[in-house]
């Protein structure tokens, strides 16, 4: 389509960029070892997916598992997670702070800058890393990195430095912002979970904690059941394609779960701040009102 039409060219890329999606789901259930039974072929599949996905198998794989075992740990939240104030945190920032976290919080930063930004410099280099994981995580990180220059380079070469750059940078821009989005709606839903360490539950951290995205068939086949987040948070040793069973088979568990439509999820952009007196994510204009309130009392 390239020599006819960029437009089409661009719109089979987000075709394209979904399923991206898919392989780095399988690359996802490889680092829990879920994918497959033997640890070497979930190894050796999750690093083969990488490549694609240009997202560190190991590295990455460290940092998620860490976010599955403390999601919902206020004192947790900035490693693998996506970063958020409490009410108390934001009214004691500075106004410069409260203008810096307003802009991070601004949905065309979260969404088309913050992905940018994690893909090309985050994913280059380990900035969360954890005691006698270092060394390897850097060995990890830069052999990844050389693997898709490499690769990068010879399919330039091959194919027209033009014609791939454009086409592979719009497949991974539209790959992270559908990443960053499906992330977000799944642990930023207004009745989500999260607690200080010692009043912390692992139950309910999956099941209210994370979210039942409930999309139409194609969309949860293009993202490998990840909308079934609170299945795989309460065990993440299910595989993508048993999900769904899983579900079926335990009827009891979407009791308790937060089942967002996408129309619904669309509204969880306003979600800025944990309310830790409400236990819910409130907006910026609830925060100012409860603020004006409270003055107007006192």
């Amino acid at each position: 389509t390239w020599n006819w039409s960029i437009t089409v060219t661009l719109l089979l890329s987000v075709i394209n960029a979904f399923f991206l999606v898919r392989i780095f789901i399988i690359q996802h259930d490889c680092g829990h070892q879920s994918f497959l039974k033997s640890k070497k072929w979930n190894n050796a599949v999750g690093f083969a997916c990488s490549i694609f996905s240009s997202m560190p198998y190991k590295y990455w794989a460290r940092i998620h598992n860490y976010h599955h075992g403390h999601t919902g740990q206020l004192e947790a939240r900035d490693i693998g997670d996506i970063k958020f104030l409490t009410v108390k945190e934001y009214r004691e920032l500075s106004r410069f702070g409260r203008f810096k976290y307003r802009i991070f919080r601004n949905p065309l930063v979260l969404f088309l800058v913050s992905p940018v930004f994690y893909f090309t410099v985050s994913n280059r280099y380990p900035f969360e890393a954890f005691k006698g994981m270092m060394a390897r995580v850097k060995w990890s990180q830069v052999r990844n990195n050389l693997i898709i220059l490499i690769t990068y380079l010879a399919l330039g070469a091959i194919l027209g430095w033009v014609k791939f750059i454009v086409i592979q940078l719009f497949t991974i821009f539209f790959f992270a912002v559908i990443s960053f989005w499906f992330f977000y709606v799944q642990h930023s839903h207004e009745s989500t979970y999260h607690q200080w360490k010692n009043n912390w539950n692992y139950v309910l951290a999956a099941l209210r904690g994370a979210s039942y995205y409930k999309l139409p068939k194609v969309f949860q086949w293009l993202t490998g059941n990840i909308g079934l987040h609170h299945i795989h948070h309460l065990s993440s040793l299910i595989p993508n394609y048993n999900l769904e069973k899983c579900m079926k088979e335990n009827p009891i568990l979407n009791k308790y779960a937060n089942i967002i439509t996408f129309k619904e999820s669309l509204k969880c952009v306003q979600n800025k701040l944990w309310d830790e007196q409400k236990q819910r994510m409130i907006s910026f204009k609830e925060f100012y009102m409860a603020e004006r309130m409270r003055m107007s009392i006192s």
